[in-house]
């Protein structure tokens, strides 16, 4: 039986494209989050809302949003417990939370075309950021389990150089 013993040029190179891809579309998603939470909040603020009732909300997003950043940042570097993290937390259920408000809109019977001939331009805005954001989400979860991904984490916890 033939194994497969990673090379000491294999661990200390940098990681693949795809997983380079992969951080930096993580990146991407939470600059995206960011944006998109600004956008809410200025929203609600301009609607009058008070800056106490938004605190809890904005203050879980920035720990979600540092969380995803120092995860991408452990996951590029080849670690595997990272991989998994990102994957579950963010791939499966940030998904989730992007997701489930339109399908429930879409179920109770709302109109796309009603809501883009209605829509001003912050909303058009947030539409094209949440989507882009989702589309980052769905690339990095993808790349981060390609087989030139999956060689690189398995190379990296062969040689124990994973954090």
């Amino acid at each position: 039986m033939i194994t497969h013993a990673p090379s000491a040029t294999t661990a200390q190179a940098d990681p693949p494209p795809v997983v380079r891809t992969a951080a930096m579309l993580w990146l991407f998603a939470v600059a995206a989050g960011a944006f998109e939470a600004t956008l809410m909040v200025t929203g609600a603020l301009a609607d009058g809302a008070a800056l106490g009732g938004l605190l809890p909300g904005s203050a879980f997003r920035l720990v979600v949003f540092t969380a995803a950043v120092l995860l991408a940042l452990r996951m590029r570097a080849g670690a595997r417990w990272a991989r998994w993290t990102l994957a579950v937390t963010l791939g499966v259920f940030g998904t989730l939370s992007l997701v489930v408000e339109p399908a429930r809109w879409l179920l109770d019977g709302g109109s796309v075309a009603a809501a883009l001939a209605e829509a001003g331009v912050v909303d058009l805005v947030f539409m094209a950021s949440r989507s882009l954001h989702l589309l980052a989400v769905l690339g990095a979860v993808t790349l981060m389990f390609q087989p030139r991904s999956n060689a690189y984490f398995r190379d990296r916890a062969a040689l124990g150089t994973s954090a």
